[in-house]
Protein backbone atom coordinates (compact mmCIF):
# COMPACT_ATOMS: atom_id res chain seq x y z
CA UNK A 1 0.00 0.00 0.00
CA UNK A 2 1.44 3.37 -0.92
CA UNK A 3 1.72 6.02 1.89
CA UNK A 4 -0.03 9.36 1.00
CA UNK A 5 3.47 10.98 0.02
CA UNK A 6 3.92 8.48 -2.41
CA UNK A 7 0.52 8.98 -4.02
CA UNK A 8 0.60 12.95 -3.96
CA UNK A 9 3.98 12.90 -6.00
CA UNK A 10 2.76 10.31 -8.41
CA UNK A 11 -0.62 12.80 -8.56
CA UNK A 12 1.83 15.49 -9.37
CA UNK A 13 3.52 14.02 -12.12
CA UNK A 14 0.50 12.57 -13.45
CA UNK A 15 -1.12 16.54 -13.55
CA UNK A 16 2.10 17.30 -15.56
CA UNK A 17 1.97 14.96 -18.13
CA UNK A 18 -1.47 15.38 -18.88
CA UNK A 19 -0.96 19.10 -19.22
CA UNK A 20 -4.14 19.63 -16.28
CA UNK A 21 -3.17 23.04 -15.15
CA UNK A 22 -6.05 22.58 -12.05
CA UNK A 23 -4.76 19.55 -11.04
CA UNK A 24 -1.17 20.51 -10.84
CA UNK A 25 -2.04 23.33 -8.54
CA UNK A 26 -4.22 21.31 -6.90
CA UNK A 27 -1.77 18.78 -5.77
CA UNK A 28 1.14 21.14 -5.67
CA UNK A 29 -1.02 22.84 -2.67
CA UNK A 30 -2.00 19.40 -1.25
CA UNK A 31 1.78 18.52 -0.96
CA UNK A 32 2.35 21.40 0.58
CA UNK A 33 -0.10 20.55 3.37
CA UNK A 34 1.18 17.25 3.49
CA UNK A 35 4.38 18.57 4.41
CA UNK A 36 6.33 16.73 1.22
CA UNK A 37 9.75 18.25 0.86
CA UNK A 38 10.09 20.55 -1.94
CA UNK A 39 12.99 18.66 -3.50
CA UNK A 40 10.73 15.43 -3.84
CA UNK A 41 8.05 17.78 -5.50
CA UNK A 42 10.86 19.29 -7.98
CA UNK A 43 11.56 15.91 -8.90
CA UNK A 44 8.02 14.62 -9.80
CA UNK A 45 7.29 17.95 -11.67
CA UNK A 46 10.24 16.74 -14.03
CA UNK A 47 9.10 13.33 -14.27
CA UNK A 48 5.66 14.57 -15.36
CA UNK A 49 7.72 16.67 -17.90
CA UNK A 50 9.73 13.70 -19.06
CA UNK A 51 6.44 11.62 -19.66
CA UNK A 52 4.74 14.55 -21.22
CA UNK A 53 7.61 15.39 -23.77
CA UNK A 54 8.05 11.47 -24.94
CA UNK A 55 4.09 11.34 -25.36
CA UNK A 56 4.40 14.85 -27.10
CA UNK A 57 7.22 13.59 -29.37
CA UNK A 58 4.98 9.92 -30.31
CA UNK A 59 2.10 12.54 -31.03
CA UNK A 60 4.32 14.91 -33.54
CA UNK A 61 6.00 11.11 -35.11
CA UNK A 62 2.21 10.46 -35.55
CA UNK A 63 1.22 13.78 -36.86
CA UNK A 64 3.70 13.79 -39.43
CA UNK A 65 2.72 10.14 -40.61
CA UNK A 66 -0.98 10.54 -41.19
CA UNK A 67 -0.79 14.37 -42.66
CA UNK A 68 2.10 12.74 -45.19
CA UNK A 69 4.49 15.50 -44.76
CA UNK A 70 7.13 14.07 -42.67
CA UNK A 71 9.21 17.19 -42.19
CA UNK A 72 6.53 18.86 -39.76
CA UNK A 73 7.82 19.87 -36.99
CA UNK A 74 6.46 21.63 -33.68
CA UNK A 75 7.65 25.15 -35.41
CA UNK A 76 4.63 24.81 -38.15
CA UNK A 77 7.72 24.00 -41.23
CA UNK A 78 7.16 21.48 -43.30
CA UNK A 79 9.92 20.19 -45.14
CA UNK A 80 12.19 23.25 -44.57
CA UNK A 81 9.29 25.27 -46.26
CA UNK A 82 7.69 28.40 -44.78
CA UNK A 83 4.31 26.91 -44.49
CA UNK A 84 2.41 23.42 -44.85
CA UNK A 85 -0.20 24.47 -47.73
Amino acid sequence: MLDNKTKELIAIGASVSCNCHPCVKFHLDKAGKLGIEPQDIKEALKVGMMVRSGAAGEMDKLLSEVSGEPGIDIAGNCNGKQSCQ
